[in-house]
């Protein structure tokens, strides 16, 4: 299947199911008192999002099941011993705590922006935000205990729901940290990457299956799917940022360069001697010539060390593939292969 054929069925599939699951948002986070509390806490998830990670999970429910995409009722999903749970609600569970992230992380880096609107902080306050924030993060638990699971089961998600964050708040801390290091080596950085970015998708991938009763080995090896094909997502992420024209990228090309931002591309290149502080001569991004980057960028390939991270991205994504093994071989399956592949392309 060629890129542009996946990337089409894997639009669709999240289209069909962000629908229901914006729809399970306004049920499952309504509105309440205070007001403005909960108008904070629910204006980034109205303001839009794929919904990428409750697909995942969904998808994964259905696959586990065996059933046809879309023929069950996510809210009285059969589990694998043929008793009902709500399954929407542990993958509206997964989007809340995306949510809480990023309220989180715009306030930490003063971002302006997000999802095309202001940031929660910059739409209201720090501290209305802060607490917008923190109202998500407990909201989510809340609701993945109403799934209807097997008790055991349900406990063990949550007990894996709280890990991942915790896992998530580590991550991010490694990154601020690598900010102030002189030296941080490429293990340290793909660690990094797993615990801020890649735990989210190995949850969603995971959850369903505890709350299905999948036996222990199905549940890691989604997981560690999701970690795989998480970690993918952000490697490409570093590709992206200097081999995509500004325009399709939303932003410019070359800016993690600007910042000095480590990322698995500049690691490799010092590693090669490349003196990755001085590849461009600007301290802001809108500073940056297309020129500069072209330059910085031929340098970087001379090292090997754009082809080293796409590379990694492209094995990291075949090894997220291989865990579904452990799936049926049903159209469902099929499609979070897809979504393996559509994480190192994107549309660019």
């Amino acid at each position: 299947m060629t890129p542009d054929a996946t990337e089409k069925r894997v639009l669709e599939a999240i289209r069909e199911r962000r629908e229901l699951v914006n729809e399970a948002l306004d049920e499952d986070v309504p509105m309440a008192e205070p007001e403005r509390l909960y108008e904070a806490s629910r204006y980034l998830l109205q303001a839009g999002g794929k919904r990428l990670r409750p697909t995942v999970s969904l998808l994964t429910a259905e696959s586990l099941a065996d059933v046809e995409p879309m023929s069950e009722d996510y809210r009285a999903f059969p589990t694998l011993a043929g008793d009902a749970i709500d399954v929407m609600v542990a993958a509206v569970s997964i989007e809340v705590i995306q949510s809480f992230t990023l309220i989180h992380d715009d306030i930490m880096d003063d971002d302006d922006l997000r999802r095309g609107v202001p940031a929660v902080h910059k739409e209201y306050d720090n501290s209305t935000a802060i607490l917008a924030g923190d109202t998500l993060y407990a909201k989510a638990f809340e609701l993945l205990t109403k799934t209807g699971a097997d008790p055991a089961d349900g406990l063990e998600a949550v007990r894996r729901l709280a890990t991942t964050c915790t896992q998530i708040c580590e991550g991010q801390a490694l990154d601020i940290e690598f900010e102030h290091r002189t030296e941080v080596l490429p293990d340290e950085y793909l660690q990094m990457v797993e615990l801020k970015t890649a735990v989210l998708y190995g949850t969603a991938a995971a959850v369903p299956a505890v709350i299905m009763g999948a036996d222990d080995e199905v549940v890691e090896a989604l997981y560690q799917y999701g970690i795989e094909s998480g970690s993918a997502f952000q490697i490409q992420d570093d590709v992206l940022d200097l081999t995509v024209p500004s325009d399709q990228l939303g932003k410019q090309r070359g800016s993690d360069l600007v910042e000095n931002k480590e990322t698995i591309i500049s690691l490799h290149a010092r590693q090669q001697g490349i003196d990755v502080d001085d590849l461009v001569d600007a301290e802001t991004a809108e500073e940056l010539t297309e020129d500069a980057v072209e330059a910085a960028v031929a340098e970087l390939n001379e090292a090997g060390s754009i082809d080293y991270a796409r590379e990694m991205a492209e094995d990291l994504t075949e090894q997220a593939k291989s865990r579904l093994d452990v799936l049926p071989d049903n159209e469902a399956r099929d499609l979070l292969c897809d979504i393996a592949d559509y994480l190192i392309t994107r549309g660019y």
